[in-house]
């Protein structure tokens, strides 16, 4: 018996000299605001910057064969729409929509 109670103690005071896991959630909050946070800023700060750079004008339509194939119609609205359909950004097979040719 007391061979088995010396190893639980041999394992006690390993496991104690260690160190255990005290410091790891202190060790994720600094990292959290040393890295995580000016990383976020830094990103927000690039597309901001890439936002005023931006031409907000639509691209030149080109009818390209193989773009905007429509082989059966979507099965919401006219068919013709995507699901996220933006009328800005997204022509149709014909071009934007508003757009007089």
């Amino acid at each position: 018996m007391s061979l088995t109670r010396s190893a639980f103690l041999a394992r006690r005071a390993f496991s104690a000299a260690a160190g255990g896991h005290e410091g790891g959630a202190n060790t994720w909050k600094i990292l959290s605001f040393v890295v995580a946070l000016p990383g976020v800023a830094v990103c927000m700060a690039n597309v901001w910057m890439k936002m005023q750079r931006h031409s907000h004008d639509q691209p030149e339509f080109t009818p390209y064969p193989h773009l905007r194939i429509r082989t059966k119609p979507f099965p919401w609205g006219d068919g013709n729409h995507s699901l996220f359909h933006n009328a800005h950004t997204n022509p149709l097979p014909t071009g934007y929509e508003g757009e007089h040719h």
